[in-house]
């Protein structure tokens, strides 16, 4: 009787990466050493009919540490997460997150009042609410209907 066998064509590739991992020492797969450099926190920015808001995913980062400014209409946030030496480094399994010096920059129109920005950070995340200028805000115009003054200025033309 014959045996069927079913084909995987990427078994084999999982199978040489782990064989080439386990001769090299897990050196293909690891990151912890670029953990502890450099990296960028993720920023969401959303625009409402009044400001502007920026929140960033700072876990972990002190407050204190933060440096929020603006120059030329550039936003910038720097920072840092420093890596806990309380503990034993050879007593971590596992180094994901990222450490060290951060910076962002974004570029704020010309319509947003950069003297007026109000910062929050809770549960690792910081809050940026930029307002925007009055100038910039939308003005809603009414619209009369059927009154005799706008008759008469239009009958007049």
């Amino acid at each position: 009787m014959n045996t069927l066998n079913r084909w995987e064509p990427f078994r084999s590739a999982a199978t040489l990466h782990e064989q080439l991992n386990r001769v090299f020492g897990e050196g293909f797969n690891r990151q912890e050493d670029s953990n502890l450099t450099t990296w960028a926190p993720a920023v969401d920015i959303l625009e409402t009919e009044h400001e502007l808001v920026v929140k960033a995913d700072l876990p972990d980062v002190d407050p204190k540490e933060l440096d929020i400014r603006v120059e030329n209409n550039i936003l910038t946030i720097r920072g840092e997460r420093k890596f806990e030496k309380q503990v034993n480094e050879k007593n971590y399994l596992r180094v994901e997150r990222a450490y060290g010096s951060f910076a962002r920059s974004f570029s704020l129109a010309n319509t947003v009042n950069s003297e007026a920005i109000k910062a929050d950070y809770q549960n690792g995340v910081l809050t940026l609410v930029i307002p925007k200028r009055e100038e910039a805000k939308p003005k809603q115009i009414k619209v009369n209907v059927g009154t005799p003054a706008v008759a008469a200025a239009a009958g007049a033309r």
